[in-house]
């Protein structure tokens, strides 16, 4: 009976040591700009059936021309160039079965998104077209705990004028963040990634459980839509009230549920009546 008692008291300790240090966000050093609680078009406003694919320079003006917010993806080239790209692998996108890391930027400007002429577009070129008319949400991609991305990236972008704010499944890129500018307004992506991956490792585990929050420490979560019920988003939410952005809103009634729960929508595939 003892010994039972003693488990239960430590799994206890254990279980509000993650509800009021691992999981606890922290708090903006300053008010984050109110344009950057938006719609968000994903990946840009493109339109795959129009010849307009998805995180190209043509979706990025049309959601600027419309007043959405702009959702995109930042990796480097094999020669340290900040590309807008999502996937890891190129082959969904361009046919060529390469990670994007591993081509320089000469050897992905040969290549072409979809059945389309349009090139991946760099970040640099990306914020000339978006010419801060509208604010940015910058997804960092990376699955290791290499932070070489940011300073690129973070270069660039203190020259862009327009509102920005940063997100990342990882959190040690969220660290570099917390680390060398805590005053741009960060967020950790969320999912199961457990479920995602079909692989309970331990670091999938971990980041199911956002139990790695206390490195990244993000102002705000950005949660898949599918897991808006999930502890993790709610505890960070609801008790600690972090900022809220919910990807990939399909739907009117996805988005009038995204307002309903107050989170900023993540749109793709329509285009909102109203903003």
């Amino acid at each position: 009976m003892i010994a039972a008692c003693i488990v239960l008291a430590v799994l206890l300790l254990l279980f509000c040591l993650y509800l009021l240090v691992l999981l606890r966000p922290a708090k903006p050093q300053r008010v984050p700009a109110a344009a950057l609680f938006t719609d968000y078009a994903h990946r840009g406003l493109w339109n795959a059936e129009n010849g307009i694919p998805e995180n190209s320079l043509p979706a990025f003006r049309r959601a600027a021309e419309a007043k959405f917010g702009i959702e995109l993806d930042l990796q480097l080239s094999r020669d340290g160039i900040v590309m807008v790209f999502h996937d890891e692998n190129l082959r969904r996108m361009t046919g060529k079965d390469a990670k994007l890391s591993d081509l320089t930027f000469d050897e992905l400007r040969a290549l072409r998104l979809g059945n389309t002429d349009e090139v991946i577009p760099t970040l640099r070129e990306v914020l000339a077209a978006v010419d801060s008319r509208v604010p940015l949400l910058i997804e960092l991609k990376g699955e290791s705990t290499d932070t070489a991305l940011c300073p690129v990236a973070d270069a660039l972008l203190c020259g862009y004028a327009g509102p920005y704010c940063i997100e990342s499944f990882n959190p040690f890129l969220l660290d570099w963040y917390k680390k060398n500018r805590p005053d741009v307004y960060r967020g950790l992506l969320y999912t199961n990634v457990v479920r995602e991956k079909k692989k309970a490792s331990a670091a999938n585990l971990l980041l199911t459980a956002a139990a790695l929050n206390f490195i990244a420490r993000p102002h705000f979560i950005a949660y898949d839509e599918r897991v808006k019920n999930a502890l993790p988003v709610k505890v960070c939410t609801r008790l600690y009230r972090a900022g809220k952005f919910t990807w990939t809103v399909r739907s009117l009634a996805s988005y009038d549920a995204a307002y309903t729960d107050g989170a900023c929508p993540i749109f793709e595939r329509f285009i909102p009546a109203r903003k």
